[in-house]
């Protein structure tokens, strides 16, 4: 993947989700405590953001850091599948070592319940 690629698929992936929630350039930016010409800068590809920033924006956004790398390639398709299975693992890290293990038996028993 050539190096400005990753900036304009990442920066459309923040401008999808911006938009899904009905959020305007200057919205997001005041959210996410950026000056609306950097969101679309980010959005166009033209930024090389930091981590920080980021997620920052996946703050702002209400998403996972990681629902910012889940986007369309023409080699890798992300499917709404996909996406629900990394949010559920985003759970899953936020939570207790217990929690945990109850969400795996849960899960044990609805899978086992289907065969």
């Amino acid at each position: 993947m050539k190096d400005k690629e990753v900036l304009k698929l990442v920066g459309a992936r923040i401008r999808l989700l911006r938009k899904e929630r009905g959020l305007s350039q200057e919205a997001l930016g005041e959210k996410g405590g950026f000056h609306f010409s950097y969101i679309g800068q980010v959005e166009r590809g033209e930024k090389n953001i930091s981590l920080l920033n980021l997620a920052q924006i996946a703050e702002a956004l209400e998403v996972n850091l990681i629902q910012l790398f889940s986007y369309v390639d023409e080699k890798i398709e992300v499917t709404s599948t996909d996406n629900s299975i990394q949010e559920i693992v985003g759970m899953l890290r936020e939570t207790t070592d217990e929690r945990i293990r109850l969400a795996k038996n849960v899960l044990k028993e609805i899978l086992n319940a289907n065969t």
